[in-house]
């Protein structure tokens, strides 16, 4: 209780008669039992307004304003007292969804791979943290990780007038707490033959001062990005995908296809990173509402194994040349540029105070090369690769 609240509830606290201020003495006589009882019905009746005062005083407090870290604080033990349910705010509803999702991936992958990811659990000094899952120099795969990061935070004026580009809802304001959530996978294959693939499926959350949500949006999608092009491969990763897409509208597999093949674009090469998959951002209220957000992100999360590990099956054994080794280094390297020119998501990451830079380029390759002009032979299967970079196809 605070001392403006301890003074109204002071001030509040009706005062006893003199009479009954006497010390009470225990009596035997039944004329003394009826005048303890009047005394007793009297401090119940007491106690009572006291109680109503002391709330009528907390009501007309101003509400209680819950800085980044505190909602942090007020997050954790929410979930450790009452647990995760459908009626808990969205933003913990998600970090339990996305923490179930992270395991089983874990899992399905380390069966697939025949080693076990390193497993980190970091925290953030001002609220949030996450759990890095990574395995290097495995047997399937060199180098890949699975990732959740969650970051209370406060954004600036500048970083507010930003976001209402896209976010009229946004409050206008000095400063705006917020809560950023996020699942981040890279899997980069060592066998040429079997292609990278990327997912990312977020929720972004501005708060009001009692810690409410004031505006929300969810964003992800997956992509896969090949050293060498097997048609099959390409059209069961996007079929994966289009079939979450269509349980909640038809639309959005043509949409968020483009959305893809436009943001994952090397634009100072002219070629795309990879032959696509999903890609979406800003996915709120002016589209569906948070229930239904959050049912489609599910699907499409959940379609990742379906979607890759078939693809693994069939390439990961593969034979290949060390020509075609070489090549999938130069691949390499244009996805690093990708990264480091032109994601927002790792430009977003590297600004945040308190990041963990480990775990945001983990999505970088274990090795790549650079060659100076080296460019694919006419006709060959890597200029083929190419040409379908240049020209993104459709492929369902």
């Amino acid at each position: 209780m605070s001392k403006r609240q301890l003074s109204q509830f002071v001030l509040l606290r009706p005062q006893l008669p003199r009479a009954c201020r006497r010390p009470l003495r225990r009596s035997f006589t039944a004329d003394a039992n009826r005048t303890n009882s009047r005394r007793w019905a009297s401090w119940a009746t007491i106690a009572g307004i006291s109680l109503s005062g002391l709330a009528y005083a907390m009501t007309c407090q101003n509400p209680v304003r819950l800085d980044a870290r505190s909602l942090a604080e007020l997050d954790e033990r929410t979930k450790r007292e009452k647990g995760v349910h459908e009626d808990s705010p969205m933003r913990l509803r998600m970090e339990k969804f996305i923490r179930e999702q992270q395991k089983e991936i874990v899992f399905e992958l380390e069966k697939l791979d025949g080693k076990s990811f390193r497993e980190d659990n970091w925290t953030r000094e001002k609220g949030g943290g996450g759990t890095s899952c990574v395995l290097q120099e495995g047997n399937v795969f060199e180098k890949g990780g699975v990732n959740i990061s969650v970051v209370y935070g406060t954004l600036s004026k500048p970083a507010i007038a930003k976001m209402r580009a896209n976010h009229k809802n946004l409050a206008e304001v000095d400063e705006l707490d917020f809560y950023a959530l996020g699942l981040s996978m890279v899997l980069h294959p060592r066998n040429p033959m079997a292609p990278t693939v990327h997912l990312n499926y977020r929720y972004f959350e501005t708060m009001r001062p009692d810690g409410t949500s004031q505006a929300w949006w969810f964003g992800g999608g997956s992509d896969l990005t090949p050293s060498y092009l097997f048609d099959e491969d390409a059209v069961h990763f996007h079929k994966s995908l289009k079939e979450a897409c269509d349980k909640h509208n038809k639309d959005y597999y043509p949409r968020f296809k483009k959305w893809c093949d436009e943001y994952f674009c090397n634009t100072h090469r002219g070629e795309s990173r990879g032959v696509g998959g999903i890609f979406f951002d800003d996915l709120d209220e002016t589209v569906t509402d948070a229930d239904n957000s959050f049912a489609f992100i599910q699907d499409c999360l959940k379609s990742f194994l379906p979607s890759y590990l078939p693809i693994m099956e069939r390439r990961k054994d593969m034979p290949f040349t060390e020509k075609e080794k070489e090549w999938q280094q130069v691949r390499r390297g244009r996805y690093v540029e990708f990264n480091l020119v032109h994601d927002r998501g790792t430009a977003f990451g590297l600004n945040v105070p308190g990041s963990r830079v480990e775990s945001i380029l983990m999505s970088l390759p274990l090795t790549a090369s650079w060659r100076y002009m080296y460019e694919p032979e006419p006709r060959s299967r890597e200029q083929r690769l190419v040409e379908v970079l240049k020209n993104p196809k459709e492929w369902v």
